[in-house]
């Protein structure tokens, strides 16, 4: 067993505080990694506070780590002390149905298991995210990380950066393809960056014309306020692709008039109220809505090498853990730009 600093949400109702607990003592595929970084998610703070139902508490968030080994299980294979390693938003799966056996185990017939928030498969322990020094983690659930990238940075692609790459990589985008995307938060910015380094013709759609110079700099090729009928007029049967990345409420006609033929709405952000669809404009040009989440361990290793290959990382501000409840905070008034990253430095010491 391991003895860990964390800190945890105890209760819906009050702020995250110092928690230690233990993780459990390596298995023979296990790996331990000490935590360097952990990228802050919106869904922490829906799952902190209870805002999807189920919570489990304590509960010690974090999904977006990126670590070094420590120490390795005597039939680990893929990693060895030293390393700098990644784990993300899921740490076990059943191994046995389909799903898992294609290594799409983020949808695993019997549910797979979240790094946080969620009971291990023994339906006793609970499992602990990366808020905390150390994580024990199945090396099939654990990443290669390049250590040429900024590690601040990689955090947020276990989960951010996945969750835009698979989707972009499932609708086949290739260079010359016209893509728009819609929300410039923690998804759209990194939905952007992957389209980009597709070969993708990029569109930022937003409502805010304050975030035009932010989308160029981040490589978008145009940018049109999605406020702007006119605007979005012009833009009628235009796209191959467009991501939806927008959390808010609103109604997903808006960007199914801008598919062309075959056009595909991938559908990431997560509203609280059920959308509006016209089937009409899902019949017109054979349009189609796609969901998808994250991505499996085989497609997450794969993000991360295109990340290194390209020289992508999420922008991120970083915080010591002390910070965090303020944060959360910030994070509801959409005032970060565009990830908030834990430094574990912080509550080592």
């Amino acid at each position: 067993m391991t003895a860990v600093k964390a800190y945890a949400a105890l209760s819906p109702a009050t702020a995250l505080e110092p928690f230690q607990f233990e993780r459990r003592a390596l298995k023979p595929h296990d790996v331990l990694i000490e935590i360097l970084f952990s990228g802050v998610c919106h869904s922490d703070l829906h799952q902190a506070r209870d805002e999807w139902g189920g919570s489990i508490y304590p509960m010690v968030p974090g999904h977006e780590i990126v670590g070094k080994v420590v120490l390795v299980g005597e039939h680990v294979k893929k990693f060895k002390a030293g390393d700098t390693a990644g784990v993300g938003v899921m740490v076990d799966s059943c191994r046995e149905c389909k799903p898992c056996n294609d290594l799409l185990e983020q949808y695993c017939v019997e549910g797979m298991t979240g790094t946080y928030n969620n009971y291990e498969r023994d339906k006793s322990a609970i499992a602990q995210g990366g808020y905390s020094t150390m994580i024990v983690t199945d090396e099939r659930y654990v990443y290669h990380v390049s250590g040429q990238l900024s590690l601040p940075g990689v955090a947020p692609l276990l989960c951010a950066g996945i969750t835009t790459y698979s989707p972009l990589k499932f609708a086949g985008v290739k260079a010359g393809d016209k893509v728009a995307i819609a929300g410039l938060g923690g998804l759209g910015h990194m939905a952007v960056k992957f389209a980009v380094a597709m070969g993708a013709e990029v569109t930022m759609l937003s409502t805010s014309p304050s975030k035009e110079a932010d989308a160029r700099k981040l490589g978008a090729h145009h940018f049109v306020l999605s406020t702007d009928a006119e605007a979005m007029a012009k833009l009628d049967s235009r796209f191959d692709v467009v991501v939806d990345a927008i959390s808010a409420s609103h109604d997903y006609e808006i960007y199914l008039k801008l598919l062309a033929l075959h056009g595909k709405l991938l559908v990431v952000g997560l509203p609280s109220k059920q959308p509006q669809v016209n089937p009409f404009e899902l019949i017109k040009n054979r349009r189609s809505i796609i969901g998808s989440m994250i991505g499996g361990t085989k497609e997450t290793q794969e993000m991360l090498d295109f990340c290194a290959e390209h020289n992508i990382v999420a922008d991120v501000e970083v915080i010591p853990m002390q910070y965090i409840n303020e944060a959360y905070e910030r994070m509801l008034r959409n005032d970060v730009k565009y990830r908030f990253v834990i430094d574990m430095a912080s509550l080592k010491s």
